[in-house]
């Protein structure tokens, strides 16, 4: 007894992690979207909320706790600091190093990036019920939890 024929294609578009990709571009594409309303991107958000949940902070401390590139760290900084959203001062303990710190602005900045990113994130999970929408996000962190498997699997 053969099996039905399934196209190549259509197999592929089933598998959870074709779908995961296509929903996680479609999310990165809704967030881009609503961060631009502010002249930001997603990293520009990260930083932001780390300095507002850690408090001022060394550049190293920052590239340690988003886990960006530390080149890639100067050009948030500078990009934030050229829009007043964060201030970097010498650290009085080593004047060879800078604090970066959250501006008013940037902690207003902030609130609003949040109200973009949960209405961006509604819209990307729009064709869910509210019991759905919670499944699905417990599931996805789920999926998403990093785990070390054994031999088998």
């Amino acid at each position: 007894m053969t099996e039905p024929y399934e196209p190549a294609l259509d197999h592929i578009r089933a598998l959870p992690s074709w779908l995961l990709n296509r929903a996680a571009g479609r999310g990165r594409r809704l967030l881009g979207e609503a961060f631009a309303q502010e002249g930001l991107r997603m990293p520009h958000h990260a930083v932001l909320a780390a300095l507002a949940d850690g408090g001022p902070a060394a550049q190293a401390a920052l590239v340690r706790t988003t886990g960006f590139d530390p080149k890639d760290m100067v050009g948030l900084l500078n990009d934030l600091q050229r829009v007043r959203l964060v201030t970097r001062t010498p650290d009085p303990g080593d004047r060879r190093k800078n604090v970066i710190a959250l501006t008013a602005e940037g902690c207003s900045c902030l609130e609003r990036l949040a109200r973009l990113g949960d209405e961006a994130n509604r819209s990307l999970l729009a064709a869910l019920t509210p019991a759905e929408r919670e499944q699905f996000v417990a599931l996805l962190a789920r999926v998403a939890e990093e785990r070390e498997e054994g031999p088998l699997g």
